[in-house]
């Protein structure tokens, strides 16, 4: 479900990365140039040929995968596997795989070979890749698939936020007593492609709901946590004067609903999110979302709105590990993530059902959030500039104009708008960008006729 739409370059690089420590050469051998290997008695032999003539990767060479590109290589549990890798180009690589601690070390002649030989020792989905860095994420990795590979929970859905599900502007109407309804849902959802995990939603999407409503509005909101929740589950909207920003009164156990009323006083984007011990828990399984505080007057009319958040997910089992995922604890309180995400789950928004879409000569606006519960973003769009950026959610001051990346905290917010001038994919990142490796990246297309006056290949013209 969350796969990209080709091979190659930052988007196609980013959904299945695993997590990997420092790797040393381990029962590695190597040749020189126009030296054949020599393979030993093993049980599975791979070789594999680098190529760079179409970005970078891994090409089969022999056998079943033979001018397969990054080929899923398979191996049963105690299998000895040996993997050869020529240098088919003259330039630096390696070959490694994390979880067994092999290296090949690198080769840089042409026509030079090493290989790694180790024992497969149990299921699961491994990754092979070239650690030099940026060769991994311009595509040189593939899959090991050793014995029965786990797949996600059959029951799970896709949690995920549509960035077009947001409300109408509420335009310059005057104020009003808008009822809203959240409910709390424990659901079981996918991560990424074959991975699962039990998420804690409002509405059973995350983010939640996009709340929308203007300065000067009485507001009503109840929440419903089902019978079938096993936690109890509430809400603190950073839109509210008040204790807790509502969590106060709104502790609600399984089984039971609650209802409290504010009074919207400062216009502005804020983050809500549950505040029911441990909060860091709650808000990392998927329960925050944002609400729109429309000044008077309204906001500017754009021709299309967005609405885009990140967290970060601390499983028990490293990124790109297949099956139904656990919580870890340990690694929240240690602020070791193994996946950033927009929108709740790994890529979501450079697939082609969640990924932005718009026409040259648009005006953008976006809704941008951080649930956290503990990194900063540096939010950025690779190719555009900010025309406006209403800094950290405010509406109270003037927007900021001609901004390249702008820092969100997290439980913080911001409000983006770009124009778009050159048809093509812009990439939405976070520019700590070594978060893009463990999912959060996600895809803006911009549809129209070319602007070769801003922007062309070649000289001049």
């Amino acid at each position: 479900m969350y796969r990209f739409f080709h091979r190659g370059g930052l988007a196609a690089a980013a959904l299945a990365l695993t997590a990997f420590a420092p790797l040393s050469p381990r029962a590695t051998t190597q040749g020189q140039p126009s030296v054949e290997p020599q393979f030993q008695s093993t049980t599975v032999q791979y070789t594999l040929r680098t190529d760079t003539s179409n970005g970078m990767a891994f090409v089969g060479v022999g056998g079943d995968i033979d001018g397969q590109t990054n080929p899923t290589l398979t191996a049963s549990p105690g299998d000895v596997v040996k993997i050869t890798m020529l240098n088919g180009d003259g330039v630096e690589h390696d070959l490694a795989i994390a979880e067994f601690g092999v290296s090949t070390g690198s080769v840089s002649a042409k026509g030079a070979w090493a290989s790694i030989t180790f024992t497969a020792t149990q299921d699961g989905e491994y990754i092979y890749f070239c650690s030099i860095p940026g060769h991994r994420l311009a595509g040189m990795w593939g899959k090991l698939e050793v014995g029965a590979v786990q797949s996600a929970d059959p029951e799970a859905v896709s949690i995920v936020r549509d960035p077009t599900d947001l409300p109408e502007p509420v335009s310059r109407r005057s104020a009003q007593l808008p009822k809203v309804h959240l409910t709390a849902e424990e659901v079981t959802g996918l991560l990424a492609d074959g991975t699962s995990y039990l998420y804690y939603t409002f509405d059973g999407k995350v983010p939640g709901p996009m709340i929308r409503a203007r300065v000067g509005d009485t507001i009503e909101l109840s929440l419903t946590n089902p019978t079938s929740s096993k936690m109890v589950h509430s809400i603190d909207l950073h839109a509210v004067t008040g204790p807790g920003g509502g969590s106060a009164v709104m502790q609600v156990q399984p089984g039971d609903s609650k209802t409290f009323t504010f009074k919207a006083l400062t216009p502005g984007l804020f983050v809500y999110h549950c505040a029911t011990p441990s909060v860091a828990e709650h808000i990392s399984n998927g329960m925050y979302g944002m609400i729109l505080i429309e000044p008077a007057g309204g906001l500017p009319e754009v021709d299309q709105e967005f609405y885009v958040m990140q967290g970060e997910m601390y499983t028990n089992q490293p990124f790109g590990t297949k099956g139904q995922l656990a919580f870890d604890y340990q690694k929240m309180l240690n602020e070791q993530p193994e996946y950033f995400v927009f929108n709740g789950a790994s890529g979501a928004l450079a697939t082609d059902d969640h990924a932005l879409r718009a026409k040259v000569g648009d005006t953008v606006r976006i809704y941008f959030g951080v649930g956290g519960p503990n990194f900063t973003s540096s939010f950025h769009v690779i190719g555009e500039m900010f025309d406006r950026l209403y800094n950290f959610g405010s509406l109270a001051t003037a927007p900021m104009a001609g901004v390249q990346t702008t820092l969100v905290p997290p439980g913080g917010a911001a409000i983006v708008e770009l124009k778009l001038e050159v048809p093509g994919k812009y990439i939405l990142v976070d520019h700590a960008l070594s978060r893009l490796e463990r999912g959060l990246v996600g895809l803006l297309y911009a549809e129209g006729d070319d602007a070769p006056d801003i922007y062309h290949a070649g000289p001049a013209q």
